[in-house]
């Protein structure tokens, strides 16, 4: 009975060297460039729609250059950061590998303070270098409530979560540059559905970064509770129902392809 505090406490010990290594100081490193890229292009987008359409918010030309520029950034971002970091680029991404132990919590803050720092940088750059322009912060539609924004961000970011999830599991080979694609395309997809009604955020430091350059923490509950929550599930329905560690790929694999000749 004596040992256990002892084994607790080096094990909370190791953790926290583990989070403090070279390499981890590395990951730290490869995420906030990751994350200030993607948030650069994403936020840039939105204005560069806004100078080339004074009513950006009701021309449909301005979500798809959006819900285009998320796919393609997102796509990029994970992958120059894939072997070292993960390539998570998203403080939701990073809760739902927590939640699913496949990051410690230590690393995890660490993360999360890379990707908003970075977050807040980008939008930072873009004010300053984009004069007489403001940096724009997502926003709810005036049909919707809070609660239902936040219901919606956290069904996109349940699929964008499950995706990297799927992309991210060795089980299912080397998937490379086709995994980060299919993530990117998920994103862009789920702007494309919901841009006009939440925002389509499905990133808490996205919305941190623009908020906080912006001026404006509005709503900012929406952009991290319902993206949390989303990934959390995500995270454990596919690790412990739809494709468990417990089960060899092998079995899995032969379960599905018996079902598709029946």
């Amino acid at each position: 009975m004596a040992m256990a505090p002892s084994s607790s406490s080096s094990s909370v010990t190791s953790r926290f060297q583990h989070s403090v290594s070279k390499n981890a100081l590395r990951s730290y490193l490869a995420e906030f460039i990751s994350t200030f890229v993607y948030v650069f292009a994403v936020v840039g987008a939105g204005m560069s729609s806004r100078k080339l359409m004074p009513n950006a918010s009701l021309e449909p030309t301005s979500l798809v250059v959006v819900a285009i520029a998320n796919a393609f950034a997102l796509s990029s971002a994970m992958y120059i950061a894939w072997d070292i970091s993960g390539g998570h680029v998203n403080p939701a991404v990073t809760f739902g590998m927590a939640v699913g132990g496949h990051i410690s919590v230590p690393m995890a803050l660490f993360y999360w303070i890379s990707q908003l720092v970075a977050s807040f940088m980008a939008c930072l750059v873009l004010r300053v270098t984009v004069v007489g322009m403001h940096v724009p912060a997502y926003a709810i539609a005036a049909e919707m409530t809070g609660f239902g924004a936040s219901i919606l961000e956290g069904v996109l970011t349940f699929g964008l979560v499950y995706t990297v999830y799927a992309a991210r599991d060795p089980r299912r080979g080397s998937l490379g540059s086709i995994g980060t694609l299919a993530i990117g395309f998920m994103a862009g997809a789920n702007v494309l559905a919901t841009g006009p009604f939440s925002g389509g955020s499905m990133n808490p430091a996205c919305a941190f970064g623009m908020a906080a350059v912006a001026g404006s923490f509005r709503n900012q509950a929406v952009y991290w509770v319902g993206p949390l929550i989303g990934a959390a599930i995500a995270g454990l329905l596919y690790d412990n129902v739809v494709f468990p560690y417990s089960q060899p790929a092998d079995s899995l694999r032969g379960s599905a392809q018996g079902n598709n000749e029946v």
